[in-house]
């Protein structure tokens, strides 16, 4: 379904990612994992072409069921953004509008995908609200942003992703800044999704738990490069860098015990 080959991802000619390969199959999940400033965002960025301050792959290529994104003219990435590709981003609640109604956007949301009246994509909105599991869907479109919790924030920004069932999921940092039990729940929803759409996932998360538990692949960055890759159980158990070595040294045990 996806296939990255050999990317440099460059900032005024500076190369920040350099020579980045990745594959996902359909309803496989992975993650990215790595420090701050390792260039985890900046790869699904490029994915879906939102390469912020003049960023620009300038070499290699990202296929998309086999066709070329960086190819894409601009209304083909209007029409791909939101439907067979979703993203989810860090903050979601940066990403609701704080002076318009949840259902405001969503509704504008959908009608900028498909063609259908306004009642038909409240309908729908909050169809869509309910199966991520926030119980009267009407009143979370009725409300404003800074009325919901950082949860509830992000189930929002889950259901709008998930709207049109989209074929490649793009999540960065789904989890930060939640509560573990809040944490728990979007990871349990996410692998939901991929059970119920056969969507393929790509999670960027510093959560090496997170990463351990819901993945099929693991990528370890670093400044800018692949570390390590592979499979959950080789990463975790067999053959890996120093570098992977020192992440998974780096977790806390408990009872002498460490769960990942």
């Amino acid at each position: 379904m996806l296939e990255i080959k050999k990317i440099t991802i460059s900032y005024q000619d500076c190369p920040t990612v350099k020579d980045f390969s990745m594959s996902l199959k359909k309803g496989e999940i992975a993650s990215l994992v790595g420090e701050s400033g390792s260039g985890k965002t900046t790869v699904i960025r490029a994915v879906l072409g939102l390469l912020a301050g003049g960023g620009k792959v300038t070499k290699g290529d990202i296929l998309f069921e086999g066709q070329s994104l960086l190819q894409n003219t601009p209304d083909q990435w209007r029409r791909l953004r939101g439907t067979d590709i979703s993203m989810i981003f860090q903050d979601s609640g940066a990403m609701l509008n704080p002076i318009r109604r949840i259902g405001d956007g969503f509704v504008e949301y959908i009608r900028t995908h498909e063609k259908m009246s306004k009642a038909d994509a409240w309908k729908k909105g909050v169809e869509m609200l309910e199966r991520m599991r926030l119980p009267g869907g009407d009143h979370i479109m009725r409300s404003w942003p800074f009325q919901l919790s950082g949860g509830m924030r992000q189930r929002v920004g889950i259901a709008m992703a998930m709207t049109f069932q989209p074929k490649l999921l793009l999540a960065d940092e789904p989890t930060s800044a939640l509560d573990v039990t809040t944490q728990a729940q979007i990871v349990r929803q996410m692998m939901e999704l991929r059970d119920e759409y056969g969507t393929s996932i790509i999670v960027v998360t510093h959560n090496l738990g997170v990463a351990a538990y819901m993945s099929d692949w693991l990528v370890f960055m670093k400044d800018g490069e692949i570390s390590d890759s592979g499979d959950r159980d080789a990463i975790l158990n067999g053959n890996r860098s120093t570098y992977t070595k020192k992440l998974l040294d780096a977790i806390p045990s408990l009872g002498g015990r460490r769960y990942v």
